[in-house]
């Protein structure tokens, strides 16, 4: 009986400790949870979030909030097991979240690169909204190539057959579009003075061309820069949009109002789908929101994860969502998911 006794004593400790090592063990998945939400209007620590110079900024009475969703990137069976029974969290294959060719140092880099996209991509739509237009810039020539002789450094071309020029991307795409020997009627303004111009593209390396290279430039009498640590990936892009229009324009976009969203943004204005949803609706309304900017794309995920209270409105680009933002500041409803 002695030596029985021991043995299973023996064999419970022996279930422990493998219990203990199964729970304890990393599982292929990864715990997704509220983020923090940050007020683009407002300070993160000691520094303005949008930070301008050089220009009269206003002030809001109200917020404009972006949102982030916290991943923990090594998730133990517990955790894992409290993720799938909340309703705040989800727990996803590791794999969506870093992909198996990547390294989680690489994921990262690509997120911080992503999130600068963002930011530059704000700044633009920003700014065209508020009146200084992106330029299509000539910076330079190339030697015998289709343009030379015609336009010079520092030209800025407007359109092409008769296609106004938003982009840097809309002159590329037009002549690649057809086949070199196409004839094209170039409009561009040098010194300021507008002129036009017939130009025939050659074909080098395979591709059609004009044979200028250009730059997108976007000129404005102050200095813009956005300042905010520890956050990637380039779902901030339209609540930074907003937040500079707010701080440069003379209007309070808020009404008072503590407003939330998410979204990417392209040069455009266009409003991109983004993931992490359920959990930027929950860090939302813990942050005190009271609506919610959703990209269209994002609608039906968002109405399945309703927030009581955080009632949800749909923005497909940057007009939508400062249209959605005055009806608010009225007292009316914008169109809802």
């Amino acid at each position: 009986m002695k030596s029985r006794g021991v043995t299973v004593l023996l064999g419970a400790v022996i279930t422990v400790l493998l219990s203990f090592g199964v729970l304890s063990a990393p599982v292929p998945y990864v715990v997704l949870s509220p983020g923090p939400t940050v007020n683009t209007l407002g300070k993160e620590g000691d520094k303005e979030v949008i930070q301008v110079t050089g220009t009269q900024t206003h002030n809001s009475a109200g917020q404009l909030r972006l949102t982030t969703v916290k991943v923990a990137p090594e998730t133990k069976l517990i955790p894992a097991i409290a993720g799938w029974f909340s309703d705040e969290e989800a727990v996803v294959p590791r794999e969506l979240v870093y992909p198996p060719d990547r390294t989680p140092q690489q994921v990262e880099e690509q997120n911080a690169e992503d999130f600068q996209a963002s930011q530059t991509s704000a700044e633009t739509a920003a700014l065209e909204k508020l009146g200084y237009p992106i330029q299509v810039t000539v910076t330079s020539v190339t030697q015998g190539g289709a343009a030379t002789g015609i336009l010079k450094d520092g030209d800025v071309i407007t359109s092409i057959d008769g296609q106004s020029l938003t982009a840097a991307t809309q002159l590329t795409d037009a002549i690649r579009a057809k086949p070199a020997g196409t004839t094209f009627t170039v409009g561009y303004t040098r010194d300021g003075r507008p002129a036009q111009a017939s130009i025939t593209t050659k074909e080098v390396d395979g591709q059609p061309r004009i044979g200028v290279e250009i730059e997108q430039r976007q000129p404005h009498p102050f200095e813009l820069k956005i300042d905010l640590e520890d956050i990637g990936g380039p779902s901030a892009g339209l609540m930074f949009t907003l937040g500079i229009i707010d701080k440069l324009g003379p209007e309070d976009l808020t009404g008072g109002k503590i407003i939330a969203g998410t979204g990417t943004i392209d040069d455009q204005g266009n409003v991109g789908a983004i993931g992490g949803i359920p959990q930027k609706l929950v860090g939302a309304k813990e942050a005190g929101a009271v609506a919610f900017l959703v990209p269209a794309d994002n609608c039906a995920e968002a109405k399945n994860n309703a927030v009581e209270g955080l009632p949800l409105y749909r923005v497909a680009t940057l007009d939508d969502a400062l249209a959605a933002l005055d009806t608010l500041k009225a007292g009316g409803q914008p169109p809802g998911c």
